[in-house]
């Protein structure tokens, strides 16, 4: 069957998608061949192009990678200039994803609710820094346990023992960039601190 250049130059596109988003991850052929029961060689030759993308085939890749199927595919853009973030439960949070493609940091809106939960610190490997938005914070990190206000930033590594939750009654609201291999904050300009007046 015959494609129009349009879907030929997409299709074309997939394999070094592939490749790109694999390696990206870290993650092995073998590593992929096992989340998704397709064989190595199959994968290999699908990133080649040696091998016609199917839907049998990216569908558990897509799943895998944990990306939307449009991603691998490269699927134009519509002319509808809305993003649709879609908002999940995460240990009583409403977490929105604010960072679309996989990589070394994700970017969160994290609405958390006013009722008073018990504090289950918890460890993970990774480096986390948060803003708070609107509400009080309460954060228990290692030994302390620090309240922040908006516009109040803490950052810390996350295999300390942490927790955060609402300091009071009322909901929070915080942006959080989450470096799951332990990435920090690169801060390229700081404030200048001001020095002795000249004489």
């Amino acid at each position: 069957m015959e494609h129009s250049p349009g879907i030929a130059d997409t299709l074309a596109g997939v394999g070094p998608r592939l490749r790109r988003l694999r390696t990206r991850r870290g993650v092995t052929l073998a590593g992929l061949a096992e989340a998704t029961g397709i064989s190595k060689s199959t994968l290999s030759r699908l990133e080649s192009g040696q091998r016609r993308p199917s839907l049998e085939l990216l569908l558990p890749i897509a799943q895998a990678h944990q990306v939307p199927l449009d991603e691998l595919v490269g699927a134009p853009d519509t002319a509808d200039p809305r993003v649709h973030l879609a908002p999940r439960q995460v240990h009583g949070k409403t977490v929105v994803p604010l960072s679309s493609r996989p990589g070394p940091l994700q970017a969160l809106k994290v609405t958390i609710p006013g009722t008073r939960q018990a504090p289950d610190p918890r460890v993970h490997e990774g480096y986390e820094w948060l803003y708070v938005l609107s509400g009080r914070l309460r954060l228990l990190l290692g030994d302390h346990d620090l309240v922040l206000g908006p516009g109040e930033v803490a950052e810390f590594d996350t295999r300390l023992p942490h927790w955060f939750g609402s300091a009071d009654e009322n909901p929070v609201e915080i942006l959080s960039l989450l470096g799951r291999q332990g990435e920090r904050m690169h801060v390229r300009a700081r404030p200048r601190v001001a020095g002795p007046a000249p004489d």
